[in-house]
């Protein structure tokens, strides 16, 4: 039996053209609650979630995303932002929205990770503080495309990992 959690893990792609759909908002609070349930170090919970989904402001802020222009055309986004004096902020934050993501694939909403770091436009049109850095904004929305599942390009497991000792291959690989 293959787990959801698995599944989602093996099936989700990134997407980067959404169906002109609203997600319910049901969904949307999934999603946002599953970045902030996500485990953190030290339980510290360094991020913070600005949810977009005004569409004049979603086309905004994609043209401040050099690599997410396609904020446009999503349902809504999630900038993602984490505390400065957070050591651990990078990695809390990255995995709040690993979970946003797989929660969403699991709902038939894609998702595609925008930026790393550099964001302070962002940050300052969401009117976060400065304490905050803006770390990525993830656009959400029900793929234009059928979704295919399963058949990613990836590197076999003895190519990326190893038994107890580098270059000693995991069994069955």
């Amino acid at each position: 039996m293959t787990s959801d959690v698995y599944r989602a893990v093996r099936e989700v792609l990134a997407v980067r053209q959404f169906r002109d759909q609203a997600v319910p908002e049901e969904v949307i609070r999934r999603i946002l609650e599953a970045g902030r349930l996500t485990a953190s170090s030290m339980n510290l919970q360094p991020w913070h979630f600005v949810l977009v989904q005004d569409r004049s402001r979603l086309r905004e802020l994609g043209g401040l995303v050099p690599t997410g222009p396609y904020i446009s055309e999503a349902a809504f986004a999630i900038v993602v932002a984490y505390d400065k004096s957070s050591r651990f902020g990078v990695s809390d934050a990255s995995r709040a929205i690993q979970s946003m993501a797989l929660t969403a694939w699991a709902e038939g909403v894609g998702s595609n990770w925008t930026g790393f770091g550099g964001l302070e436009a962002v940050r300052l049109w969401c009117g976060l503080p400065d304490t905050q850095e803006v770390l990525a904004v993830v656009p959400f929305g029900y793929p234009r495309a059928a979704r295919v599942l399963g058949h990613k390009k990836r590197k076999p497991l003895d190519q990326v990992a190893s038994l107890e000792h580098y270059g000693r291959p995991v069994e069955g690989t």
